[in-house]
């Protein structure tokens, strides 16, 4: 394929970003729709200049009879570039919730899973400027804040994974451009024209707002200052965190009356940092339940919220986790517990649980300084009904619990949500 005039342009914008000094292994996610497409052409010509082992994937979440045969379309096509190709098949799907959201948590999940199989570097995802339009109005319906509002970012992790948008300022009418210009063919999901999805109503709204002098490029740029203003607001919050806050067995434990001297917003947006980080979520806690919570703080009474218990106590509110959340969490020895725990010592077999009410069974709980409603939420060793250990309850046994920091601190996770 020889590229001219703004294919070539276009080509060289991509293969120049900064990103690819950080990958040796990359994937793609291709469904086989124009836009995805086109990313696949244009990585290739960039992987070969640079070096760079490419690979790809399609997800078939198995909901349309013609998915398989979209999915192997991408296969030959990617045979023809000498790649390699996976086709990621979902089969989660029962007819409960969103079917949406549902399909794009499976559509991270599988690919997650692919690259650190295939131990890629990174993902890359073909999200245009026009899904950042169309995402803009979708959470403006929903009345999102700053950071509901602020761009995507190019780059992000997610679910073990690192994840890139080599596209995201590259308006869709670009990329058909260059398909057509190159005789590239395509397989649109005729789901993007249904309109009782929210995408699609989205899509069809810009056309109107085009009429009016709002471009996609203006709501793409108004998303870039948000991102901007929500940028500002995290690098406050870690402030604050700093001054007031500290980590003690997996709490976040903020000083009470420097909490109530924060401005109401960062206040705010420190009490989230912290129940997304106990709580090991990728999302927020709605805003509705966090001023329940909040309200609960400043009247001193103990409250739940996301997986937390959220206790006052002495000059500290505490963010632990809240025991009924991981009471039915269980792995083998020498897997991460509840998303953040790394147990070590001298197992032979057994799992992690939640301690529990087996708090008793440790006699120098008391001695560790730490209330009994955290310790019922801390991970312990157990063989069958047999308590074996209980590191963070004084009784260690040759075990010890760590928190796994390899993605980032309490301080640094509320920069990087």
């Amino acid at each position: 394929m020889q590229l001219t005039g703004a294919d070539a342009k276009l080509c060289e914008e991509i293969c120049a970003r900064p990103e690819w000094d950080r990958v040796r292994r990359l994937g793609v996610a291709v469904s086989g729709g124009g836009d995805s497409v086109a990313l696949l052409h244009l990585l290739a010509k960039c992987a070969a200049r640079r070096g760079v082992a490419l690979e790809a994937a399609t997800v078939d979440h198995g909901l349309r009879p013609e998915a398989a045969a979209e999915a192997q379309f991408v296969a030959h096509m990617c045979g023809a570039l000498g790649l390699r190709h996976a086709c990621l098949r979902w089969e989660g799907w029962h007819g409960a919730g969103n079917l949406q959201a549902e399909a794009r948590e499976a559509r991270y999940t599988l690919l997650a899973g692919w690259a650190q199989d295939r131990r890629l570097d990174a993902v890359a995802m073909a999200h245009t400027r026009d899904d950042q339009a169309e995402t803009f109005l979708m959470r403006l319906t929903r009345e999102a804040g700053v950071d509901g509002l602020a761009a995507m970012s190019g780059e992000f992790s997610r679910d073990g994974a690192r994840f890139w948008r080599p596209v995201l300022e590259v308006p869709r009418a670009t990329l058909r451009g260059f398909l057509t210009r190159q005789g590239l063919d395509w397989r649109d999901d005729p789901s993007n024209e249904d309109a009782s999805y929210d995408r699609v109503k989205a899509r069809q709204a810009l056309e109107t707002l085009e009429t009016m002098g709002l471009s996609r490029a203006k709501i793409a740029g108004v998303a870039s200052n948000l991102a901007d203003a929500s940028r500002a607001l995290k690098w406050a919050t870690a402030d604050a965190a700093h001054r007031i806050a500290r980590v003690e067995a997996g709490d976040v434990l903020i000083a009470r009356d420097g909490f109530r001297s924060l401005d109401p917003e960062i206040a705010r947006r420190l009490i989230v940092a912290g129940l997304v980080w106990v709580s090991s979520s990728d999302y927020p806690p709605r805003r509705a339940s966090v001023a329940e919570l909040l309200a609960a703080i400043r009247s001193g009474k103990a409250h739940t919220a996301h997986g937390c218990l959220v206790s006052i106590g002495g000059d500290a509110v505490r963010v632990s986790r809240e025991p009924v959340a991981v009471a039915q969490t269980v792995v083998p020895f020498g897997e991460i517990w509840d998303r953040r725990w790394i147990v070590t010592g001298p197992a032979d077999g057994g799992e992690i649980r939640a301690l529990g009410e087996a708090v008793t069974q440790c006699p120098d709980w008391r001695e560790t300084g730490l209330p009994r409603t955290t310790l019922l939420a801390t991970p312990a060793i157990w063989r069958g009904e047999t308590l074996v250990a209980a590191p963070l309850a004084g009784f260690e046994n040759g075990f010890s619990a760590t928190i796994d920091d390899s993605a980032g601190d309490f301080f640094t996770s509320i920069l990087s949500h």
